[in-house]
């Protein structure tokens, strides 16, 4: 694993202090957040290849039970805290985009970390990205369209150019000249870390204002959110009879999302403040996750039964 990846939630707290004690030095580069996500989903093109999407015909009942869990407990459960809190509405569109988003890469590495099934985390962050272009413009039309103006087919089509244009892209040049870029593909995580941090930071500085007014409220928010998604991708699993490692892996895809993209989104079709869950999110799943990683790899992993069909 990259280093850096690994760092990323010390790196993430780092940057948004920075970020929120000198706005000056990021809010002028809002416009930079659509470019760094694109960026991010090349590079993780640049790891795929049409062979990886076999995996996912081989396991097409967990990943269908991934898939489920992600847009079903994420989206609903954004829309149920913003609610119930009653948060303005700005925040709830914001933390319902963020629930309706895809998972993220760093569930990959915490997977890999608490040692789940790293090729199972892989799939099912690969198939929701794609499912997103339809599935997360939708969602968050369904859920807040009525309190909020949702342009979903913008939506849609900014996903198109931000998530599967470059994936695609990423995964034809990886299929046909993946062996000339063998010494340069160990420094792609670090690449993405990157973007991630500077995303976050724009995204603190733009609500400096905003974090000090409502600051509680909306670190509350995503607190419950992230333990919503840890605690049902875990446990409506186990139930079902998984075994351990992939309830591990099915709570870290449900309870991980791309924040990144969620901050994208928020900035292009709502405003700043939107923006703000999936940049507080970014750091804090990353700590849950680090510590939920650290816990689990150091029990007995040893499994229970599978249920067969898999």
């Amino acid at each position: 694993m990259n280093p850096i990846s690994l760092l990323f939630p010390v790196l993430a707290v780092v940057i948004s202090v920075v970020a929120y004690l000198t706005p000056e030095l990021f809010a002028p580069y809002r416009g930079a957040i659509v470019p760094l996500l694109t960026i991010i989903m090349f590079a993780m093109g640049l790891t795929l290849k049409p062979k990886d999407f076999q995996r996912v015909l081989t396991r097409p009942k967990v990943v269908g039970i991934g898939v489920a869990l992600q847009y079903s407990v994420m989206p609903l459960a954004a829309f149920a805290i913003g609610h119930a809190m009653n948060l303005p509405v700005e925040l709830i569109a914001g933390l319902v985009l963020l629930g309706a988003s895809p998972g993220g890469t760093a569930s990959n590495v915490m997977c890999y970390l608490a040692k789940a099934d790293v090729a199972l985390s892989v799939s099912l962050t690969m198939v929701s990205t794609l499912l997103a272009i339809v599935m997360t413009p939708a969602l968050t039309w369904l859920l807040v369209g009525q309190s909020i103006p949702v342009d979903a087919w913008g939506m849609l089509w900014s996903l198109v150019r931000i998530v599967l244009i470059p994936i695609v892209l990423g995964i034809g040049i990886n299929t046909f000249f993946g062996r000339f870029l063998k010494p340069v593909k160990f420094v792609l995580p670090g690449i993405a870390t990157a973007a991630i941090l500077c995303a976050i930071a724009i995204v603190v500085a733009l609500n400096q204002g905003n974090l000090a007014s409502a600051g509680f409220a909306i670190v509350a928010a995503v607190v419950l959110h992230n333990g919503c998604g840890l605690l049902f991708g875990y446990w409506v699993p186990r139930l079902i009879g998984y075994d351990r490692m992939i309830c591990r892996t099915l709570a870290f895809e449900t309870g991980m999302q791309n924040s990144g993209l969620s901050v994208a989104l928020a900035l292009n079709y709502f405003s700043a403040l939107a923006a703000l869950p999936g940049a507080i999110f970014s750091i804090w799943h990353n700590l849950t996750g680090a510590i939920l990683a650290s816990i689990w790899s150091s029990k007995d992993s040893g499994p229970v039964p599978a249920k067969a069909g898999d």
